[in-house]
């Protein structure tokens, strides 16, 4: 993972606006919401990469570094960082643009792995890049 200072690392994924709806009792988004944001993200990059159907594993070193507050635009990056034969490590980037329009600012990262499934759920090879 890198700073949080130096802007985003990846492709933007996923792009969301934080509602009312999705606030914890201290008005702040809900932490879950924000992490099942990336892991959508995280999902889409990791079914691109695999050419299919993947399933979240793990998810490794999940910081949170600032709340995310109503109105704010989510956008979620993400990066593969390690392919094996079945499985990929997956770097998401989470930032938000305050107030829809204001300054940008990183508010989690984290590392999730993914696993290539086949359609009975088990695991397949990801294919070479480039396949």
């Amino acid at each position: 993972m890198v700073g949080h200072d130096t802007g985003p690392h990846g492709e933007l994924t996923l792009r969301t606006l934080a509602m009312p709806a999705d606030t914890n009792v201290n008005g702040d988004i809900f932490g879950g919401w924000v992490l099942s944001q990336m892991d959508l993200a995280g999902g889409i990059a990791g079914g691109l990469r695999a050419k299919g159907r993947v399933a979240t594993v793990a998810v490794d070193s999940m910081k949170f570094i600032s709340p995310v507050r109503v109105g704010d635009v989510l956008c979620v990056h993400t990066r593969i960082l390690r392919v094996g034969t079945t499985s990929m490590g997956v770097e998401v980037e989470a930032w938000v643009l305050r107030d829809r329009i204001g300054r940008r600012e990183k508010v989690t990262e984290a590392l999730f792995t993914f696993v290539a499934i086949d359609d009975e759920g088990r695991p397949r090879p990801v294919p070479p890049e480039g396949d």
